[in-house]
């Protein structure tokens, strides 16, 4: 008999959402070039800003966000592929979505920190917060933004092909629970924690901050 368990808590699927949302407006922003290079920075800083708080989250968070709950080793892949995994051991992400996200954020953290360091090659109007301290190392650092940028886009779209599969195949919603933070699960009923909203706002702030001061001020 299936059962609704919450997995997923608020700030776990803001960062979701709030990235698909920064993701696709630099993507806008960057094809548009001239005045909107400004905005896909904003954009950018604002993505950083959330990266750095998924991190922290990561490590303090509710126990389904934190990568020492879903970073598992061969052994635990090799279940999950055979269908040996019970549900309730792997709750949140399953061993092979949780390096899916690791892959994910990785390479959204190498897009992100050449961006920094990117130059505007048109005006030099609108560089990266941080192009100025390379000097005229920004131009190639700027090629190595736009490659990096079309395997990210590989792996978005890798991504999405997995929620179809799941769909299709498995039967599984994996959208849903991402919106309503529950997800029907059989079996036995999994026992989690949850961190405290005034957390993630703690390391909202913390992230955000930082960065601020770092790049803007």
């Amino acid at each position: 008999m299936s059962q609704q368990v919450k997995v997923w808590d608020a700030p776990t699927r803001l960062f979701h959402w709030t990235l698909v949302i920064l993701f696709g407006a630099m993507w806008y922003c960057a094809e548009q070039g001239g005045e909107w290079l400004q905005y896909h920075i904003y954009c950018g800083v604002a993505l950083a800003s959330l990266l750095v708080f998924r991190l922290i989250w990561g490590l303090v968070g509710s126990q389904t966000a934190r990568f020492s709950n879903f970073v598992r080793g061969p052994r635990a892949v090799a279940r999950y592929v055979r269908g040996e995994l019970p549900e309730h051991e792997a709750p949140g992400h399953n061993p092979l979505g949780g390096w899916m996200v690791v892959a994910m954020l990785l390479a959204l953290c190498a897009q992100v920190l050449t961006g920094l360091f990117s130059a505007d090659v048109d005006s030099y109007l609108y560089d990266g917060p941080l192009a100025k301290h390379i000097g005229g190392m920004a131009e190639s650092v700027t090629g190595a933004h736009k490659l990096l940028f079309n395997g990210l886009l590989g792996l978005v779209a890798l991504h999405i092909a997995a929620i179809v599969v799941y769909r299709v195949v498995k039967k599984q919603n994996l959208v849903r629970p991402m919106l309503t933070g529950y997800k029907r699960m059989a079996g036995e009923k999994p026992r989690l924690h949850f961190s405290h909203g005034a957390l993630a706002l703690a390391a909202l702030l913390l992230s955000a901050g930082g960065l601020y001061f770092a790049l803007l001020r």
